[in-house]
């Protein structure tokens, strides 16, 4: 009989998890003090997992965001909670029991947001919505992203897993790079414009005078990806993403935060720069 295993998250995963409790909350406040208003709010965690963790430093548990989300003074309408994993699920039903407004899914995260969560978070239905995407690597489509960009109601925290496609995709020679891994990226991108911005024409060339590129840095790819985010998706404010990093301060992936809303970019610069603080902890 297979039984649960909790993820174990490194101090940056409970700085992630700290930045998305503040900033939840910091958006209900607001969206509750608007009494002329009819808006109503939704939270989506497309990666939601069994609800908590353990953590590395401490071996204590920690909430997950889900939890998190639930737990604030000021309640969203509905909460929807994705994982692909049953025992999971399973996991995230007995630590939301007590909450009617909780939809559960086990499946693929792809298909249930575009089908089945962001109808439920439409403009034109005076609806808003915070989803969380928090992929362990390149298992993003482009879809969602682009779609909650369209929609106009829904903000977005979103990992951004360099160090899977600096391992995978972004090799230093650009044929090593199997069709699988290509496809993966694809995938993310939304097409294959991310080869022009991840490699670069070298100043130095070759030996035979022949053109030769090199691979762009961390913070030239991760600058492309927001640009896009922008342009493409249609996010009015993306601000400049926070880095995580392992315990060899590697950066791991890029914690991005779209949204329509001036409020909401004010909110999560404050937020990131209250977090980034504890680089030195």
């Amino acid at each position: 009989m297979k039984t649960l295993k909790y993820d174990e998250i490194g101090y940056w995963s409970e700085v992630k998890l700290d930045i998305i409790k503040d900033y939840v909350a910091a958006y209900t406040t607001v969206m509750a003090g608007q009494k002329k208003a009819r808006f109503q709010y939704i939270y989506i965690d497309a990666f939601a997992g069994a609800g908590q963790h353990v953590s590395k430093r401490t071996g204590e548990f920690v909430p997950g965001s889900p939890v998190n989300a639930l737990n604030i003074p000021q309640p969203f309408l509905e909460y929807h909670f994705i994982d692909i994993n049953d025992l999971k699920v399973a996991g995230l039903e007995a630590a939301s029991r007590e909450h009617k407004n909780v939809f559960l899914y086990n499946g693929d995260f792809n298909k249930i947001i575009l089908d089945d969560v962001f109808p439920r978070a439409r403009y034109e239905d005076y609806k808003r919505a915070i989803c969380n995407l928090d992929p362990y690597g390149l298992h993003l489509d482009w879809s969602i992203i682009k779609k909650a960009g369209e929609m106009k109601s829904v903000e977005i925290f979103l990992n951004f897993p360099i160090m899977d496609i600096n391992m995978n995709v972004l090799k230093h020679d650009k044929e090593k790079v199997d069709d699988e891994q290509v496809s993966r990226m694809n995938r993310f991108w939304g097409d294959e414009s991310w080869r022009q911005f991840g490699y670069a024409e070298s100043l130095q060339g070759n030996m035979f005078g022949e053109t030769e590129y090199e691979k762009v840095t961390n913070e030239q790819f991760e600058q492309a990806f927001r640009k896009r985010l922008k342009e493409v998706a249609g996010f009015n404010f993306v601000p400049e993403p926070m880095p995580m990093r392992n315990s060899n301060n590697a950066v791991v992936y890029y914690l991005y935060f779209a949204t329509q809303s001036v409020t909401g970019e004010k909110i999560i610069k404050d937020i990131f720069k209250k977090h980034a603080q504890r680089q030195d902890a």
